[in-house]
C-alpha cells in the first residue's frame, strides 16, 4: 500500500541550510545595529489572548476580521497566534511595569508570526519578522532614528521610503467625516469591500487596487493637509532629521498602513523586486496604544520588517560562505581520529571546519571540499599537508597553528 507523501501546510515553508545562513546573517546584522542604538532584546509568547489583538490592532482591520489564527484552549479561553509584534510589546510594557524604568524603553525582537492570507512571493501564513519599538517618548528623533535603523537592517536593497503623518485621534475623527462624505458621493464606483467599510474604516480605501476606487480616491481630501499645528511641527522635525542624515524619502498622503493604532508618523520601505506587494518593512507612531490596552498614557513608535521579504529584495551577505572554510581530508581509516582532533582544534580557535564522514575517496573528498566552498583542505596522512583550493598550491605543515596562520 502506497504511503501518502507528507508536505508542509499551504502557506508555510521549510528553511534549508543555505537559506538559513542568510537568515542568521541578517538577524546578526540587525542585532548589531539595534544593540549599538541601545535596543535590548524582548521576547513575547507566540500566542496571546485574542482580546489583545482585537483591542490593539483594531476590530475593523483585515488582520482581525480575516487573517488571525484563533483557537480555544482546554480552559475555554480564546487564544491567537500572534499576527504582529507591537501589541504584545505594549502588553509586556504594561504587565511588567516598564513605565517605571528610565524612558524611553527601547526593545527589538525577532521570530515567527502568523496570518491567514493568500500565499505569494515573500508572503506566507507563517513568516518571520524583525521589529523594533521605542516607548515612553514622543521625540521626533526617535521616529527618525527608527527609520534609519530599518534602512540599515534592510541593507543594500533598491528601496524607496514612503513617509506621511496621520495626526492625532481627534484630527483623524474630523477627517473621517470628510472622507466618508467623499466616498459616499462616489459610492457606485467603489469596490464592495471598500463600500462595506465606509463607516468602520474609510482610510483603508487608500490601499485599494480596485480601478473605480482608485479613481474616487484620486481627488479625495488629504489628511496630511489637516494636521493640527503640533502634529505638523512634529512631522516637519522628523523630515528635517532625515534630511540631515541624507535619507531620501517621498511624502505619500495616501500612506495609511494596515493597523488602527497608528498616529502621527507612518512610513514604509518598498522594493520593486517584490512586485505588486512591494512592502519590505514599515511602521509608525502609536501614541495611544499603551493607554488603550490599560496602561498609562505612553507615546510609542516602532517598525517591523519581513525577513523573507528583505531577503527577496536584497542580496544579503552569506556570512559563513564568505569566511575562510577548512575541509579536513582523511586519507586512510587509521587517520580518522587524528582528523577528528584537528577539526575540533580548528573550531576551538574560531575556524569554520568540517571533516570527511561519508567514506569518500581522497579524490571524492577534494571534490566535496570544492562543492562546499572550502578555501583550504587539510590532508591528514603520513604527514600533514595544506592545500589551497583556490590556486592549487600544496605544502607540508607542522600542526594546527600553521593552518590557522595560513587562512
Amino acid at each position: 500500500m502506497a504511503v501518502a507523501k507528507l508536505q508542509v501546510p499551504r502557506g508555510t515553508f521549510d528553511v534549508l541550510p543555505k537559506d538559513g545562513e542568510r537568515r542568521r546573517a541578517l538577524e546578526a546584522d540587525a542585532a548589531k545595529a539595534l544593540s549599538l542604538a541601545g535596543y535590548g532584546v524582548l521576547e513575547t509568547p507566540i500566542f496571546e489572548s485574542t482580546e489583545l489583538f482585537a483591542r490593539g490592532v483594531g476590530e475593523s482591520t483585515d488582520i482581525v476580521q480575516k487573517e488571525m489564527f484563533t483557537f480555544e484552549d482546554k480552559g475555554g479561553r480564546s487564544l491567537t497566534l500572534r499576527p504582529e509584534g507591537t501589541a504584545g510589546v505594549c502588553r509586556a510594557y504594561i504587565e511588567h511595569g516598564m513605565h517605571k524604568l528610565p524612558q524611553p524603553v527601547k526593545v527589538w525582537y525577532s521570530g515567527p508570526f502568523f496570518r491567514h492570507e493568500a500565499p505569494q512571493a515573500g508572503r506566507y501564513r507563517q513568516f518571520a519578522q524583525i521589529g523594533a519599538e521605542a516607548l515612553g517618548s514622543d521625540d521626533p528623533a526617535l521616529d527618525a532614528e527608527l527609520i534609519l535603523l530599518l534602512r540599515e537592517v534592510i541593507g543594500p536593497a533598491d528601496t524607496r521610503l514612503r513617509l506621511s503623518s496621520l495626526g492625532n485621534a481627534e484630527t483623524r475623527g474630523e477627517y473621517g467625516v470628510a472622507l466618508r462624505k467623499h466616498l459616499r458621493a462616489g459610492e457606485n464606483r467603489l469596490s464592495d469591500e471598500v463600500r462595506a467599510r465606509i463607516d468602520q474604516n474609510p482610510l483603508r480605501a487608500f490601499d485599494s487596487d480596485h480601478p473605480g476606487t482608485r479613481e474616487v480616491m484620486a481627488d479625495a481630501p488629504r489628511l496630511i493637509d489637516r494636521l493640527a499645528p503640533d502634529d505638523a511641527e512634529h512631522f516637519a522635525d522628523v523630515r528635517a532629521l532625515l534630511d540631515e542624515a541624507g535619507c531620501d524619502y517621498e511624502i505619500d498622503p495616501g500612506l495609511v498602513r494596515g493597523l488602527d493604532y497608528y498616529t502621527r508618523t507612518v512610513f514604509e520601505f518598498e522594493s520593486a523586486a517584490l512586485g505588486a506587494q512591494s512592502g519590505v518593512g514599515g511602521g509608525g507612531r502609536y501614541d495611544g496604544l499603551v493607554e488603550q490596552l490599560g496602561g498609562p498614557p505612553t507615546p510609542g513608535v516602532g517598525w517591523a520588517a519581513g525577513v523573507e521579504r528583505i531577503l527577496l529584495a536584497s542580496p544579503h551577505a552569506e556570512k559563513l560562505a564568505g569566511s575562510p572554510r577548512i575541509y579536513v581530508v582523511v586519507t586512510k581509516p587509521e587517520k580518522h581520529r587524528e582528523a577528528f582532533g584537528i577539526t575540533q582544534a580548528l573550531r576551538a580557535r574560531g575556524v569554520p571546519a568540517e571533516m570527511e564522514t561519508a567514506g569518500r575517496s581522497v579524490k571524492g573528498q577534494m571534490k566535496q571540499a570544492d562543492r562546499m566552498g572550502a578555501t583550504k583542505a587539510v590532508i591528514v596522512g603520513d604527514r600533514l599537508e595544506l592545500k589551497d583550493m583556490l590556486d592549487g598550491g600544496q605544502k607540508v605543515i607542522e600542526g594546527i597553528e600553521d593552518i590557522v596562520s595560513a587562512r
